[in-house]
């Protein structure tokens, strides 16, 4: 597959999502339309040091396809982290940022929508799952059941909690649970509430967005439930 040219995009709007996450809208001026497929990211070259591959950072689409020049990105600031906190303190509405893409292949497929979906992330892991669902609902394409199982440590950093709590989607189940913090919803990490779903052993897919302690111990937990490691796909963060 041919590299994707670098493009200027333009910052068009921000908003603070969470403490410590914000939503950047990117509009790509020389394009009529920004095509991509849910799941896939975008690069930044953002200008944090002498070597390119050290200034790029890649960020999953948080929006869908809409006919638009514009997409989103939910961003987390990480303590310490050159890339996120550049972005935090010198970008504003009207900045402009070196973009590479849309790149990757942690897409739904055909064959994917024909079993039970289990979509499980962490923090802004959740922004290709977003992409995701708010899709085959526009399109309205058919698919089996669907569960968005979304862990964070407490109530301040969920993100998009209302939107998909709300989401009119057939068979949807959006699952967040609470590691550090009692609240009327789950406790606990991600893995038990797959677990809890799939223990009928039913025809599933499996994908995994987030960070690499979250995965590694997903991966497992789910072979050792009987599934095949090629039901497992996953987009690792940090």
């Amino acid at each position: 597959m041919a590299a994707q040219p670098w493009r200027t995009g333009k910052v068009v709007r921000i908003e603070k999502e969470t403490y410590n996450t914000n939503r950047y809208w990117i509009e790509i001026p020389e394009l009529e339309h920004f095509e991509f497929i849910p799941g896939q990211f975008v690069t930044l070259d953002l200008p944090i040091h002498e070597k390119p591959n050290k200034r790029w950072r890649s960020y999953s689409i948080a929006s869908w396809p809409d006919g638009t020049n514009v997409f989103e990105l939910v961003i987390v600031l990480v303590d310490g982290g050159l890339g996120s906190t550049y972005i935090f303190n010198e970008i504003k509405v009207g900045s402009e940022l070196q973009i590479r893409g849309p790149q990757g292949v942690f897409t739904l497929s055909e064959e994917n929508l024909q079993k039970e979906l289990f979509l499980v992330c962490t923090g802004t892991g959740i922004a290709p799952f977003r992409s995701m669902v708010h899709h085959l609902h526009r399109e309205n394409i058919p698919h089996k059941g669907i569960y968005i199982i979304y862990g964070c440590r407490t109530q301040q950093d969920l993100l998009y909690y209302d939107e998909l709590r709300s989401l009119e989607l057939e068979n949807f189940h959006y699952i967040p649970t609470l590691s550090r913090e009692e609240w009327e919803g789950k406790r606990g990490y991600v893995h038990a509430i797959y677990e809890e779903h799939c223990c009928g052993r039913q025809d599933a897919t499996f994908f995994l967005c987030g960070w690499k302690n979250m995965i590694d111990e997903a991966k497992e937990r789910i072979q050792k439930m009987g599934y095949d490691r090629k039901a497992i796909h996953l987009e690792l963060y940090g």
